[in-house]
Parts: C-alpha cells; structure tokens; sequence
C-alpha cells in the first residue's frame, strides 16, 4: 500500500552524494575519508546515503550517537561504525555485542573503561582547545593508552581532535592544530587511525598535515559548505511540495494565524501543505518560495501544517513548488536569510518529509 500520499517531499540525489565524495578523496593527499553521516546523514537519510556509498567501496562512517549507530548496525552488518558523541558506561554492553567503535571523551569514562571486562574498540579524543569533548592533559592522555594497551580486552583503534574555527579562524585552527602535533610527538603508543580534519578543514588544510591517516567530511559529503570558492560541489537535496489550494483576497481580508498580512487590492493566494513541523519554521515568513522559475513571498503566519504565499495568475493548481534547494533558493540563500547556517537548514527538513532517492545508477 502506497505510504506516500502528501506531495511535499525531499528529493535526494545519490550520484551527487557519491560525486563529492570523490571530489574531495581526490584532493587530498594518500588520506582515507571517514564519511560523517550523523543527524540522519544531516536530514538526508542516513541508511541510504551509506547504502549507496557502501556500495562503492566505503566501509568505515561516524556517528554522533549510538542509536545511530544500531540504526546502522541492523542494515549493514560488516561496516565499520564511529561514535564520535558521547556514550555511558552502561551502554559498553552494548557496543560490544554489536561491534561499535565508540570514542573515550574525558577522564572519568576513561577509567571505567580500563576496568571494563566487555571486548572493546575505541579511538580516544584530545581536546585542543575546544572544550567540549576531549582529555586535555596531555599526561592523562599517554597514561591511559599505556594502561589499555595491558588490557587484551582493549584495542585502540584511533585518535582525533575536533576543529572550532576552520572556516573562520585560521590563527585558532593553526594553534588547535600544532597542539595536537605537541601532544602526538610525545606519546609513548600512537594508534594506527590518527584524524583531525573536518570538512571545512579537509579541503583547505589537509594537504599540509603530515601526521594523519583519515581525513572526517560532513557537510561537503551533501555538497554544502561554509567556505567560499567550491564550485565543485553539488546539492544533493531538493525540498517540493504542491499548490493544493488556492484563494482570493478581497481588499482589507488577512491570512492565518494573527492576521498578520492584509491584502490591500484583489490579491490570490495558494495554500501549501508544508509548515513549521516539517521544518519550514515560522521565521521564513517573509522569504520566497519558487514556483515555474519565479519567486513568489510567503505571507501571513507559516502554520504548523501549511503556509501560504501571494501568487499572481500565472499559477494554477498542481504548480510544483520548490521550498529549498533549487536553482533560485538554495539551502545558502534560506540560511543567509535566517541568519544561520546550512547546516541547520538541512538537518531541519522534517522526520514526515518523505526522503525520495534519485541515482542514475542501476
């Protein structure tokens, strides 16, 4: 039985996924890629983005959460799976059953994990000065590898870092970085995944980093980014939906929710099945919608279910209408608008937004 009835949907584009991909494994030098598909693959399905790079070749992606990672786990058996967030030690069970790879993130998790009697694979974190996640004592950090390595239940697998200013701070980048070179020069055991770059960092810096092995790409694996320059990239997703309903609006009649937009003259209005539960929050009130190659404004209040836009005759019922990422508003313009990033734009698109895959591939 059809499941899909509700024209709004994402259209995700697999071949473009994989093409930058392999833009930026072509950039860098001798690196492997971990590809980061945490946030469901940041709002583009993450089965099915690691289906489909699975199939050419990649066996190694990061999460952020565990319950991704099972997600993961139940789909591809075989595949190499990173915790980058945070776990307790009450779920060391539980990636030992299902073979996670999880990530030792501070001092006091550290120490449960030398006296845990479950077989365990991790990488260990050093904060370099974000202050988030991390051990930060250098000490701490070599005492703790040298006691895992006595414990045959533990195999170190990696150690990274996480950049705060890549794309924004070279100067802060460049001290993260060489204080993570420091603190590799004087360890006792180095494991054999060392990874520090994220996107932003990958394709602007990677080349000159001599001490890693694997490269994280996140947002530029969806063909976004927050530097500027990269016309390489591609979009992968596409946000549509449907004219469902149209109105006319006398002089002095509103719409929705606080009547905060009135008509002043004879106006026509359409009625979209798309609103703020879907991830089209109310502050793009204000902002276009496309509609045949033409931008049209959103008016009066996005409501949880719908949102309605001032059209002109040239519209009819049926018109397809692109929310997000077409050729006149793409995911950059929407965050630029709302005063943040692409990310949050993407990872926005609601959970009952049907994800529909495209790929010319057999």
């Amino acid at each position: 039985m059809n499941s899909i009835y509700r024209p709004t949907k994402a259209i995700i584009d697999l071949d473009k996924v994989y093409s930058n991909y392999l833009e930026v494994k072509n950039r860098i030098l001798n690196k492997s890629i971990i590809p980061v598909v945490k946030a469901n693959a940041y709002g583009h399905g993450s089965v099915e983005i690691v289906k489909h790079l699975h199939k050419h070749g990649v066996n190694f992606v990061a999460v952020s959460l565990l319950e991704e990672a099972l997600e993961l786990r139940e789909q591809f058996k075989c595949l190499e799976i990173l915790v980058m967030g945070m776990i307790t030690v009450d779920e060391l069970p539980v990636v030992s059953k299902y073979n996670i790879v999880f990530t030792v993130y501070d001092e006091a998790f550290a120490s449960k994990v030398l006296h845990s009697k479950e077989k365990l694979r991790f990488h260990v974190k050093f904060d370099s000065g974000m202050n988030r996640l991390g051990i930060k004592d250098e000490k701490i950090l070599d005492h703790f590898l040298l006691q895992a390595l006595k414990n045959n239940n533990l195999t170190i697998e990696g150690l990274f870092t996480h950049f705060a200013t890549s794309d924004s701070n070279k100067d802060f980048h460049k001290k993260q970085l060489v204080r993570f070179e420091n603190m590799l020069k004087n360890l006792s055991y180095k494991p054999k995944m060392i990874h520090v770059s994220n996107s932003s960092s990958t394709i602007k810096f990677e080349n000159g980093i001599d001490f890693t092995t694997h490269a994280r790409v996140g947002i530029l694996l969806y063909g976004l980014t927050l530097d500027k320059g990269l016309d390489f990239l591609k979009p992968a997703m596409e946000v549509k939906t449907q004219v469902l309903h149209i109105k006319t609006l006398n002089p002095g009649e509103c719409v929705s929710y606080d009547i905060t937009y009135c008509a002043d003259q004879v106006e026509r209005v359409a009625v979209l099945p798309i609103g703020y539960a879907d991830g089209l929050i109310r502050k793009n009130q204000g902002g276009c919608v496309e509609i045949n190659s033409k931008t049209y404004p959103i008016v009066g209040r996005i409501c949880m279910d719908q949102t309605i836009v001032k059209i002109d005759d040239n519209v009819r019922l049926g018109d397809e209408v692109t929310i997000l990422g077409g050729s006149i508003i793409t995911t950059d313009n929407v965050a630029d608008r709302l005063n943040t990033i692409n990310y949050e734009i993407v990872t926005q698109v609601g959970a009952r937004i049907p994800r529909i895959y495209i790929s010319k591939e057999v």
